[in-house]
């Protein structure tokens, strides 16, 4: 089947890349001349693991092409994914101008019948907004269907193709065939492909996320209790974490969720609520909650220093807002960064794959350092601010060589208290008993 996918960024790169993958003709178009010439040339733009090898594969077997020609692009495509940023406004609501944009734009160049998804997380009622612009300058017959991504950064090759459920927003029967045979090779161990209302497709990805985001803000409050009362957040989880009606994932501590999606969407769903007049109130608990775990580290090292960071250099192990990725968006790191610059501290920091991305955000306020045991070197204290495999087993001997003092301030409950007191480090973490060495 030829499909198009409108937009290369983190979606629509892995969207487009897996179909190829399945046998079918994809060609994906972006207005972004350099990242399109780059694409081309087989240089993937995005860190993913997985990616670059089927990337490799379909680009060089003709399965998959890149175009800044929207008209080219879509000639001969069945299906038309829309995979544009949908970011959040002043207002915290989701900017549609881009789909709109693109939608408006592909009215007039249809010449046969197609299905336009919106591939992107969008509010409830897009669709309806799509189909409308598109209708304005369309002259034949075209379905609009709500096909919301499930993809998890670090792991979204294996996401798409052996995806826990498929969800397809639609009340067309023609559209409906054709996503069903579309999709049909990812599912064939018996994972459902889930047919339901546009709106209610729209809903689902919203509610999915902002329930993830919520369930991992619920346990880092139980952890800010577990310190006041002297229990261990690592114990409460496990008890809480074998009950099947509540599941082990998303609730490990930390210093707050980021990343592409469960901020945006949990306040782009918050703001919806409020658009119909519903007081949201578990979501602004969620959001303001998060806001404050993000940093709640910085107080510990200012207490830790009496209150003095002036002249103090802290090392950062990790940027991304989570391991196997570079994405830096809203990564708890960069709030500790601008709050440990403001105190008067330099910054040094390493991390495997997001440097750059930061470096381009923040320039070079900080040091960046060519391995984990460099950001250490001669620094008064190392914070953990994301849980690369890498950190979790280091060499605690060079460590306390290289610090100026033997203390650690883990963002990530990477390493156990029983282990710290051994070393002798004082070890300061979240939900769990601090450790004076």
């Amino acid at each position: 089947m030829k499909i198009a996918v409108v937009g290369t960024g983190y979606v629509g790169l892995v969207t487009g890349t897996c179909f190829a993958e399945t046998g079918n003709t994809v060609s994906c178009i972006d207005i972004d001349e350099k990242k399109v010439d780059s694409l081309k040339n087989g240089k993937i733009t995005i860190y993913e693991p997985g990616l670059e090898v089927i990337f490799e594969r379909n680009l060089s077997q003709g399965r998959l092409s890149f175009t800044t020609d929207l008209k080219e692009g879509i000639e001969g495509a069945k299906i038309i994914f829309l995979a544009l940023p949908t970011p959040p406004g002043e207002d915290g609501s989701a900017d549609l101008q881009y789909v709109l944009k693109v939608a408006e734009d592909l009215g007039p160049l249809l010449n046969e019948y197609a299905v336009i998804v919106d591939k992107s997380t969008v509010p409830v009622g897009t669709a309806e907004k799509v189909k409308a612009k598109v209708a304005e300058g369309a002259k034949v017959d075209f379905d609009v269907v709500s096909n919301p991504e499930f993809l998890r950064e670090g792991v979204a090759v294996d996401d798409f193709m052996k995806p826990d459920r498929v969800v397809i927003g639609t009340t067309s029967e023609k559209a409906k065939k054709l996503m069903e045979t579309l999709y049909t090779p990812l599912v064939r161990q018996g994972n459902p492909v889930i047919f339901m209302d546009e709106k209610s497709a729209e809903l689902t990805k919203y509610a999915a996320n902002s329930f993830l985001a919520t369930k991992i803000t619920f346990m880092n409050e139980i952890a800010n209790m577990c310190e006041l009362l002297g229990a261990d957040v690592d114990a409460v989880r496990k008890g809480v974490g074998t009950d099947s009606r509540i599941g082990k994932r998303f609730l490990f501590a930390g210093i707050g969720y980021g990343g592409s999606c469960f901020p945006k969407d949990v306040q782009a769903l918050a703001k919806s609520a409020e658009q119909v007049n519903y007081d949201f109130r578990i979501l602004k608990s969620v959001m303001d909650v998060n806001e404050d775990q993000k940093t709640k580290l910085v107080p510990r090292i200012k207490e830790y220093f009496n209150g003095d960071l002036t002249g103090k250099t802290i090392a950062i192990w990790g940027l991304s807002f989570k391991p196997y990725t570079d994405d830096i968006r809203e990564a708890p790191a960069l709030y500790n960064i601008e709050q440990l610059l403001a105190a008067g501290a330099e910054v040094k920091a390493y991390d495997p794959e997001a440097m750059e991305n930061v470096r381009n955000q923040i320039g070079e306020k900080i040091t960046f350092c060519d391995d984990a045991y460099s950001a250490v070197n001669n620094a008064d204290a190392l914070l953990v601010a994301t849980e690369w495999p890498v950190f979790r087993t280091p060499d605690f001997d060079k460590l306390s060589t290289l610090l100026k003092n033997k203390v650690i301030f883990d963002g990530r409950n990477l390493y156990t208290l029983e282990e710290m007191k051994e070393l002798g480090f004082t070890y300061i973490s979240i939900g769990r008993e601090t450790i004076n060495g």
